[in-house]
C-alpha cells in the first residue's frame, strides 16, 4: 500500500501540483457521512506489542473505531488471489485476553488467525464492512490483466475471499464485502487492460453480491496513471483511495512535511487539497474520494537549527517510525506547528521527525467533511499510540464538528502564508 516513491517521480508530482488550485474547483455530492476507513496490517501480530482486531472495539463496545477496514493483505501471484500469511490469516491461535470475543481459540479449530478474529468482529457489529486489499508487484497485476487472464484471475480472487474458500476445511463465504485493488501503478500500455480489469472484478462480484464494494488505492496524482480514462475508473468504483503520504521522507536532503494538507510558506511541492483537486478535476467525485493518511513519521538527523529545523539540509534516517515512538521524544523535543496545513514537526536541535498528530489529524477531518470527500484513509492502524490517540481523533472529527483539539504537547505554530 504504501511505496517509497523516487526521487524523479517525486520531482515529477511536484511539477505537476504545482500547477493545481489548492482547493476544489466545485464539490459534487456532499457525503452525508464520511467513512473512516483503515488499513488492518497484517504484519502487526508480529510486533513486539502485537496489533489485534481487538484494539479496534472503542472503549465501553458501543462501535468499532473504523466503518470499513480494509485487510492488508492477500497476494496476487501465478495469476491467482491467495491467502498471503496462513499463520497470521488462518492458523495463530489467541488468548481469551487477545480475541475479540474474550474467548481463547482452540488449536483443534480449523479456522483461526486474524480472519477469524474480523469474523467475530463483523458478528458482533454486523454494519461494519471488511475489504480485503490486494497487493503484489505491478508486473504481476499486468499479467493478470491481460484478456487471456483476466476472467481466470478475477474468479480465483472471487472464490478464495468473497466465496471463502479460504483453505481446505475453511469457508467463510460472508466475511468480506469486497475488493479494494493495490495496483502502484499501471503504465501506459496497461491502461486498457486496468480499465477492463476493473470491469471484470464489477461484473463477477455484482454476479455474486451485487452490493460489494469495489475500491481502489492511487498515487497522489492522476498523472501516475497514463492514458487511463480515470473517470470510467471512477464510475466503476465505490472508492478511490489516494495514498496523499509520503510527499517527502529520508530520501530527499531536506527536511519537510510527510502529508502537508496545503501549502505552508517556502513550499511547493505537492499537497494533499491539490492531491485531492487534480482527481477530481480528472473526474472522480467528490464523495467518493478518500483522503489518505499517515500514521506514521520520517525523520532526518545533522539538521541545523534554521528554521527550527523545517527545509534544512540533513541526512535521512532509514525507515519509518509509528506516531506512538514519535511520543516518545517529546519530553526532549520541541512540537512545532505550521498554520496553514496544522501539520506538525519535532525537533531537538538535530534530529527533525515529520508525521501527523491528533490536531492534524483532525483538521484533516473537518476538510474532507467541508468539501464533502467520501472520507479518511489511514495507512496504517497498527501504527498509532497504544491509546489510538490519532484514530480516535480521526473518528471524532468525521462524526461530528470537532472542537478545539486538546492535547498535552508543548507546541509553537511557526508563522507562514495559507
Amino acid at each position: 500500500m504504501r511505496r517509497v516513491f523516487s526521487p524523479r517521480l517525486l520531482l515529477t508530482i511536484t511539477l505537476l501540483f504545482g500547477t493545481l488550485p489548492a482547493g476544489l474547483a466545485q464539490k459534487t455530492v456532499t457525503a452525508s457521512h464520511p467513512r473512516l476507513v483503515g488499513y488492518f496490517p497484517q504484519w502487526g501480530l508480529y510486533d513486539d506489542q502485537p496489533y489485534l482486531v481487538k484494539n479496534l472495539i472503542s472503549p465501553g463496545g458501543h462501535a468499532p473505531l473504523v466503518d470499513q477496514i480494509n485487510y492488508a493483505q492477500g497476494f496476487v501471484t501465478n495469476g491467482r488471489c491467495s491467502v498471503a500469511d496462513p499463520n497470521a490469516d488462518l492458523n495463530f491461535s489467541f488468548s481469551a485476553q487477545q480475541s475479540v470475543n474474550g474467548i481463547a481459540d482452540s488449536p483443534a479449530h480449523p479456522f483461526r488467525g486474524h480472519l477469524h478474529q474480523l469474523q467475530l468482529l463483523k458478528q458482533r457489529y454486523p454494519h461494519l464492512r471488511i475489504l480485503i486489499s490486494l497487493e503484489g508487484r505491478a508486473s504481476d497485476f499486468a499479467f493478470d490483466a491481460r484478456p487471456e487472464n483476466r476472467e481466470s484471475f478475477v474468479a480465483s480472487c472471487i472464490d478464495t475471499f468473497i466465496k471463502g474458500h479460504l483453505a481446505p476445511g475453511i469457508d467463510a463465504p460472508n466475511l468480506f464485502d469486497g475488493i479494494d485493488l493495490d495496483w502502484e501503478f499501471p503504465r501506459e500500455p496497461d491502461a486498457a487492460n486496468f480499465l477492463a480489469l476493473l470491469q471484470e472484478f464489477r461484473r463477477q462480484m455484482s454476479a455474486v453480491r451485487p452490493e460489494l464494494r469495489l475500491t481502489i488505492a492511487t498515487g497522489p496524482s492522476p498523472h501516475m496513471y497514463p492514458g487511463t480514462d480515470v473517470a470510467a475508473v471512477a464510475a466503476l468504483v465505490d472508492q478511490v483511495g489516494l495514498m496523499t503520504y509520503d510527499f517527502i521522507g529520508p530520501w530527499s536532503d531536506t527536511t519537510g512535511l510527510i502529508a502537508p494538507l496545503s501549502a505552508p510558506e517556502q513550499f511547493e511541492g505537492g499537497t494533499v487539497a491539490r492531491s485531492v483537486s487534480a482527481w477530481h478535476n480528472a473526474g472522480v467525485p467528490t464523495d467518493k474520494l478518500l483522503m489518505g493518511v499517515p500514521f506514521y513519521a520520517y525523520g532526518w538527523h545533522q539538521v541545523p537549527e534554521d528554521g527550527h529545523g523545517l527545509f534544512q539540509e540533513g541526512t535521512g534516517i532509514h525507515g519509518d517510525r509509528p506516531y506512538g515512538y514519535i511520543q516518545t521524544l517529546m519530553d526532549h523535543s520541541t512540537v512545532y506547528r505550521d498554520p496553514a496545513s496544522q501539520a506538525p514537526w519535532l525537533f531537538d536541535g538535530d534530529v527533525f521527525w515529520t508525521y501527523e498528530d491528533p490536531i492534524s489529524v483532525a483538521h484533516k477531518a473537518n476538510f474532507v467533511r467541508d468539501q464533502g470527500l467520501g472520507g479518511l484513509m489511514i495507512w496504517e492502524l497498527g501504527e498509532d499510540n497504544n491509546d489510538a490517540a490519532l484514530l480516535r481523533a480521526a473518528h471524532q472529527g468525521l462524526s461530528s464538528t470537532p472542537p478545539g483539539v486538546g492535547i498535552s504537547e508543548r507546541s509553537k505554530s511557526i508563522g507562514a502564508s495559507p
